[in-house]
């Protein structure tokens, strides 16, 4: 195995009197391809400017190989002290490197180096931290969300390219398609520890979860074993007094175990508010078109639009995405053509620039529009503070000013504004942007059971092909063509130049339905039998023996004289010790079985 470029051990931090990151190891020897994963705020990007040597942490140590080149891509980039592009990009060069590399990973992102730096806008400012980043071919390249602010056409040459790449490459980035085409190592962030997975990210969400289920297995484990020891106190401290004294002791400490026990955080709750039905009939365009001088934005584009459709629109950036759906939402009227909106119709926008949020705004002011302490959801008022709890935001938050909210904090805050108000067409402007991978999960769940009609702008290819039941392409020249189903739908008609073509939907079996109920009447008849009840009662006794006799057994084993002397019984009681611990493992995990089955079947009853 190659020696590591790269090694963090033990990192620590604490922000605020709040850990951080507790014990976060990494490892990126060459050629990784690591995708860091976990939840907003969980520290990914502090982890990663540690990594850069951006940030000491308080505890741990970090290596690098002496002369490895490191690269860092930020979410924000500073330009401070550069005027153009080609300046910025030729600073980040190695002494050895041609300078042309400069101009040509420039020229790759679309830039041509003479751009001053203080008139770029968000994508282009991206295209240069990006040409800077690659350009000098480094060992280990470290990438903070790098296709923020990138149309699909600069995301899938950012991808090219990176897969051509030597480098190691140590990666975060919401775009799941993104992580799965170029990640072969899963590093999970949670709860301020790092957890490795030696594959893609495409099978990490069933790796998450299964150690999820088994941390809520042992979590429950410990649960039950405390009620076991309050019971035995209960009965009174009597005979045996330093026995009786060990178990008081043990209790007390498996109590502080559970305290100090942090939980998986919550998921985010997205629920959209309803308004009226809106006609069958939502948005019918006749040959639309909108020209400013210096362009053809829309040439006659012609589309309908009916309830419950979910359309997205694609294109490079500045090709009109925005403009086009101004025009079909009545906001801007067309130079040519007609546009007919139905009946009933209650919109709501989410604009992906947050310019709706005043940084002087309080988190509650946000929410409730600055009318007192409640939040009208589907006609029901709310108290701020409880629906905040809805978006994973802490109750000390209810007051915190906008502008010091997080960019994941501020997508969340959009949403859950968006979110409150009754619609019946839900306008989604790079919804996408700053939002972690369950999150997006959930917004997709959301937007699924969302009974009004949904018109989306994203450069987020499995989103896309998640949500929207037609694609609209800018095919360049103002000309836009309208594709039935998803992302990879429109691909795959495009590359076959065939008419719109919607996929089969796959069958359901014509007895799925009776099955889950019939299942549902076995378990309500569901008794514990007396087998599982007697194993219930005897379990407890059995794994205090195994408890007991493992203690005895590492006591006698911890005897250097035992292995000097007797070499043959250390060896037995090694081998006794193993099945003894493995017997109460799974002693444990059959009383934790049952206990939950008792717990169910008391539930029903």
């Amino acid at each position: 195995m190659a020696a590591p470029l790269l090694t963090l051990q033990g990192i620590a931090l604490t922000f605020g009197g709040t850990p951080l990151l507790t014990a976060a190891d990494l490892v990126v020897t060459p050629g990784d391809r690591i995708a860091l994963v976990g939840r907003n705020g969980s520290g990914k990007s502090t982890l990663l400017k540690i990594a850069a040597g951006l940030v000491h942490a308080d505890a741990g140590d970090r290596f690098v190989h002496p002369g490895a080149v490191v690269r860092y891509l930020a979410q924000e980039t500073d330009f401070t002290g550069f005027d153009t592009t080609l300046d910025f990009v030729e600073a980040g060069l190695k002494p050895t490197d041609d300078p042309h590399v400069a101009r040509q990973a420039l020229l790759d992102l679309g830039l041509d180096g003479s751009e001053p730096v203080s008139n770029l806008s968000g994508g282009e400012a991206r295209r240069a931290a990006l040409a800077q980043a690659i350009a000098a071919r480094p060992d280990i390249l470290l990438l903070d969300e790098p296709t923020n602010h990138l149309d699909l056409p600069a995301i899938e040459w950012l991808e090219t390219t990176l897969a051509g790449l030597k480098s190691a490459i140590l990666l975060i980035s919401h775009d799941r398609r993104f992580l799965e085409t170029l990640s072969r190592a899963t590093v999970w962030l949670d709860r301020g520890i790092t957890r490795r997975m030696e594959a893609g990210f495409a099978g990490f969400e069933t790796w998450r979860d299964d150690l999820i289920a088994e941390e809520e297995r042992d979590a429950h484990k410990l649960d039950r074993k405390i009620v076991r020891e309050e019971k035995w106190m209960h009965g009174g401290v009597t005979a045996r007094r330093k026995r009786n004294v060990r178990r008081v002791r043990e209790l007390a400490a498996l109590r502080e175990q559970r305290r100090e026990h942090r939980r998986v955080e919550g998921n985010v709750k997205l629920e959209a508010s309803d308004a009226q039905i809106s006609g069958r009939l939502v948005i019918e365009a006749l040959d639309i078109s909108k020209s400013f001088p210096e362009r053809v934005v829309v040439d006659r584009f012609s589309t309908r639009i009916m309830r419950g459709d979910r359309f997205g629109f694609v294109g490079p950036n500045g090709a009109g995405k925005t403009t086009l759906i101004r025009l079909l939402t009545g906001a801007e009227p067309p130079d040519g053509g007609t546009v007919r909106l139905g009946t009933g119709l209650e919109m709501v926008a989410l604009d992906q620039k947050r310019d709706e949020l005043d940084p002087n705004w309080t988190v509650t002011e946000a929410l409730t529009r600055g009318r007192g302490d409640q939040v009208i959801v589907n006609g029901k008022p709310r108290h701020v503070a409880s629906y905040m709890k809805d978006f994973l935001f802490l109750p000390e938050q209810v007051r915190s000013p906008v502008s010091v909210l997080s960019g994941g904090e501020r997508a969340r805050l959009m949403l859950a504004r968006a979110l409150a108000l009754p619609s019946n067409l839900l306008v989604l402007d790079e919804p996408t942007n700053d939002l972690d991978l369950e999150t997006l999960d959930l917004l997709q769940e959301m937007l699924a059971d969302y009974q009004g009609t949904v018109l989306l702008v994203s450069h987020d290819r499995d989103f896309l092909d998640r949500i929207v039941t037609s694609t609209v392409v800018s095919e360049g020249d103002g000309r836009w063509m309208e594709y039935a189903g998803g992302y990879a739908d429109m691909l795959a008609q495009r590359r076959a130049s065939t008419t719109e073509v919607t996929p089969a939907s796959p069958k359901k079996s014509s007895g799925s339905k009776s099955a889950p109920a019939a299942g549902a009447a076995d378990a309500q008849r569901r008794k514990l039998s007396f087998k599982e009840k007697h194993a219930l009662e005897q379990l407890p006794v059995e794994m205090a023996r195994l408890e007991q006799e493992i203690a005895t057994l590492e006591t006698r084993i911890a005897d250097p004289r035992l292995y000097a002397e007797k070499p043959d019984a250390f060896a037995a009681a090694t081998a006794r010790l193993a099945t003894a611990q493995t017997e109460l493992n799974a002693a444990e995990t059959r009383w934790l079985e049952l206990e939950m089955l008792r717990e169910e079947i008391e539930q029903r009853t």
